[in-house]
């Protein structure tokens, strides 16, 4: 049988290869932002990330050359990447700002809001068509971004609105992503879109705290670099390589096997956090945050669903690149173009 008729009756080349890939690299990102809400305590936002887009650079520009075409360094898209690095920059300084004022579970469960955005997005400028089925997924996911929120009486925080707009922030960049379509690379993407954002984050967190004068509760906000010792050089240095060996991880995943069958295990991330910041922090979620998780996760999966169905309908090309949500990771929708029907 060949690889087409395979995909095209739903026997995906390598699925375990590409199952086994996502779920390490979600436990990879878990890591890397346990790894960030550590460092917070210590260290500013801009100057960690500003370190990942460092290491991100040293690590993928060498190995963009060593491996040529079709992978660049100089690409003509690069105002689509420069818009997308600024959404990045933007949504992700929201999501890391909000780590000392709440849980990885309640900040990782409303980030997750992402993959319904997108959805919503996808239809209104992309034309993609989103029928009835997806419709009332896409509610159900709302409402559990809503109960997640907490917004009872007194119960509702501003900063809830952090991981939120993050979201937002994010899922535009992942529809600029599809508008880069597969003629850049997967490489050259996040090379462009880690290492501009980084350049961003650091020259605005340098300007605004010329004027802004935070006090200790915003302490991960000030630009100030403590003393450096051996084991924050390690820290650093594990901070990216985390990240890139989880980002390498994903790539594969989406590469060997189709985006719909290895999709709905992104949200591999929020279990592996939850328990995370339970062993590390001792942080229990609560009741509202495992409801609104549950609900989300629910969505979520019915949506993947749906499409796996839809792409089984069909004969589509095998994927050639990524289409994640995962919070810090420069990867996007990049070739996520399946045939989605109207149910």
């Amino acid at each position: 049988m060949s690889e087409v008729a395979r995909h095209a009756y739903g026997l995906h080349p390598r699925a375990a290869e590409g199952i086994t890939c996502i779920i390490l690299g979600m436990m990879l990102f878990v890591g890397q932002d346990g790894l960030m809400k550590s460092l917070i305590g210590t260290f500013p936002i801009w100057i960690l990330m500003g370190v990942r887009g460092l290491i991100a650079l040293i690590i993928l520009a060498p190995l963009i050359v060593a491996l040529g075409a079709p992978h660049r360094l100089f690409t003509p898209l690069w105002p689509l990447h420069l818009l997308r690095a600024f959404m990045f920059a933007l949504g992700f300084s929201l999501f890391y700002t909000a780590f000392p004022f709440m849980t990885l579970a309640e900040v990782s469960t409303i980030f997750f809001s992402a993959p319904l955005m997108i959805a919503v997005l996808a239809a209104l400028f992309l034309g993609e068509q989103v029928g009835m089925h997806r419709i009332a997924a896409l509610i159900v996911g709302f409402i559990g971004v809503v109960i997640a929120m907490n917004p009872q009486v007194g119960g509702f925080r501003w900063v809830t609105l952090l991981p939120l707009l993050c979201a937002f922030s994010y899922a535009v960049s992942q529809i600029l992503a599809r508008q880069i379509g597969d003629r850049d690379s997967t490489l050259t993407t996040g090379l462009y879109t880690v290492v501009l954002s980084s350049i961003m984050l650091l020259t605005f967190g340098w300007a605004v705290n010329r004027f802004v004068d935070f006090g200790p509760e915003l302490n991960h906000l000030r630009w100030q670099l403590p003393e450096l010792s051996a084991d924050n050089t390690l820290m650093f240095v594990l901070l990216g390589a985390v990240g890139m060996v989880g980002y390498l991880f994903i790539s594969r995943a989406y590469q060997v096997t189709s985006a719909s069958l290895v999709a709905p295990f992104d949200y591999s991330y929020l279990p592996f956090a939850a328990l995370m910041a339970y062993v590390v922090w001792n942080e229990v979620p609560g009741e509202t945050t495992l409801i609104g998780m549950g609900l989300i996760v629910a969505s979520g999966l019915y949506l993947g669903y749906r499409e796996l169905r839809s792409n089984r309908r069909h004969i589509d090309p095998l994927p050639v690149a990524e289409a994640t949500v995962a919070p810090g990771n420069p990867t996007a929708p990049i070739s996520l173009h399946a045939d989605i029907d109207a149910d």
